[in-house]
């Protein structure tokens, strides 16, 4: 799944840089169901839809489809397109798995909670069968 980028973008690329705004579009435009997971723990950390009191907010739902799957990979593999998002929604963002995104606030009173989350022992405890080939 790669983006999809108009050729009026590529050319403004060519030229030299491009700003987030546009980039986000791109985003937003190419991985849609990418944008809207993000978007949605981003607005839930904002609006305090946090579970059992945690300081993040996250996403426990698994795509619904292999192209969903796919775009959310991408989002959260490329450094550009994550750290672009992170910018645009003001949140730092941490990936489990195929599905887990999580949202949290970038100031350092969540730091611990974004090393936990992070954290080997997340990471196995986080597994399930059903997970093998996600």
């Amino acid at each position: 799944m790669s983006l999809t980028v108009s050729p009026e973008l590529l050319e403004r690329a060519t030229a030299g840089p491009v700003d987030d705004a546009d980039f986000v579009a791109c985003i937003k435009e190419s991985l849609p169901y990418a944008y809207r997971t993000v978007a949605r723990v981003a607005d839930d950390l904002a609006s305090g839809k946090t579970a059992e009191g945690r300081p993040f907010a996250d996403n426990q739902v698994e795509p619904p489809t292999e192209q969903d799957r796919g775009q959310l990979l991408r989002a959260m593999a490329s450094d550009s397109i994550r750290a672009a998002l992170e910018r645009h929604f003001g949140i730092r963002l941490a990936f489990q798995n195929c599905h887990r995104v999580a949202a949290f606030p970038t100031d350092a009173a969540a730091d611990e909670a974004l090393k936990t989350f992070t954290s080997v022992r997340a990471q196995l405890l986080n597994q399930s069968p059903e997970l093998v080939n996600c």
